[in-house]
């Protein structure tokens, strides 16, 4: 069981790019957050957040609200903002500008990407910018797990990537039919290496869902809850299962996944089961059959006190919202300010 790639599926992860932008001489382009605009440019997203791909030259990144160092970007470069964040690109640290909101809305008389080309001279900075877009409801434990900054350096010296970003162009470029989905789907795997990536950068022994996918016993632990969900797991049987008694077992996995291993069954279950209860003809019973219960009752109750609301008053209500900034963080735990992949030296910021 490849747990990532089951929770990507199961929250739907969902890109999009939207702008090919070529700027030149002093420029800024400001972003607002992501949950402002998310109803206009991926409606069927419960959460939506930014990348930016560094095709051409150099610029600065900053937090709106100042609370990291700008970030100097150079070409091959990808960077997001997972954690809903108001930022800026710019030519020069510390320019401002108020958002085009206008700007930011799915065209329905033209092919995406909006094309944009402003100003004169021949130092030139472009990029593709996009979002991308998952659901956080029922539970959704990898966007917590993000930090609110993920940068990866020189993505162009790096084979995989530099495919995709190069791909991606001659896809704004030629605007072929079907380059939307193209693109869409290029926006996708360019985020998943970058994620992967990061899984690969971080300390032994760190805290967090992304952290514990690599861990040998708590990684175990995760692909056996994935890939057999409706099984009749306890603590003593998951601990067994890899190895470790149920106080060690209990104490590190909750170190990672920020929750006790029953609380996460609990939870992924609910996620799994809401997606079933989308499906035309699966009734409330089998939605939690299929997930490991028993009875309709038993169902009804463990949705409802994870979830907020009856399974049936679930399946009712599926016009969602785009999910609002705070929820990726309702399980709590820290959230890393910034992380940076395969970074380059570059002068002092």
């Amino acid at each position: 069981m490849d747990v990532l790639s089951d929770v990507l599926a199961a929250v739907r992860l969902t890109g999009a790019i939207f702008f090919d932008s070529t700027f030149r001489n002093d420029w800024v382009a400001e972003a607002p957050k992501a949950s402002s605009i998310a109803h206009q440019v991926m409606p069927s997203a419960q959460y939506v957040f930014y990348f930016h791909t560094l095709l051409e030259g150099a610029c600065w990144a900053e937090l709106t609200d100042g609370s990291i160092e700008p970030i100097r970007l150079r070409t091959g470069d990808v960077i997001a903002f997972p954690m809903d964040d108001a930022h800026v690109l710019c030519s020069k640290i510390g320019m401002r500008a108020k958002p085009e909101l206008a700007m930011f809305v799915h065209p329905v008389d033209r092919q995406l990407p909006y094309l944009i080309n402003k100003g004169i001279g021949r130092e030139s900075c472009r990029f593709v910018c996009g979002y991308l877009g998952c659901d956080i409801r029922p539970y959704n434990p990898f966007i917590s797990a993000l930090p609110r900054v993920l940068l990866a350096r020189g993505a162009a010296s790096q084979l995989w990537l530099s495919h995709l970003v190069n791909h991606a162009v001659s896809e704004t470029d030629c605007h072929d039919a079907g380059g939307e989905i193209v693109l869409a789907k290029l926006a996708e795997l360019l985020f998943i290496e970058i994620v992967r990536q990061h899984i690969d950068s971080l300390p032994m022994g760190s805290r967090g869902w992304l952290s514990g996918l690599r861990h040998p016993q708590i990684g175990q632990a995760l692909r056996l809850i994935h890939g057999r969900p409706s099984e009749d797991w306890t603590i003593e049987r998951l601990a067994r299962e890899i190895g470790l008694s149920r106080s060690v077992f209990a104490d590190r996995f909750t170190h990672f996944a920020g929750v006790t291993p029953m609380q996460y069954v609990a939870r992924w279950r609910m996620q799994l089961a809401a997606r079933r209860l989308e499906t035309p003809g699966i009734s409330v019973a089998q939605a939690g059959a299929e997930v490991g219960y028993e009875s309709e009752a038993a169902f009804n109750r463990a949705f409802k006190k994870i979830v907020g609301t009856p399974p049936g008053s679930w399946r009712r209500n599926l016009t969602h919202r785009p999910g609002v900034a705070e929820a990726p963080f309702a399980n709590g735990g820290h959230i890393p300010l910034i992380t940076k992949l395969q970074e380059t030296p570059g002068p002092a910021l």
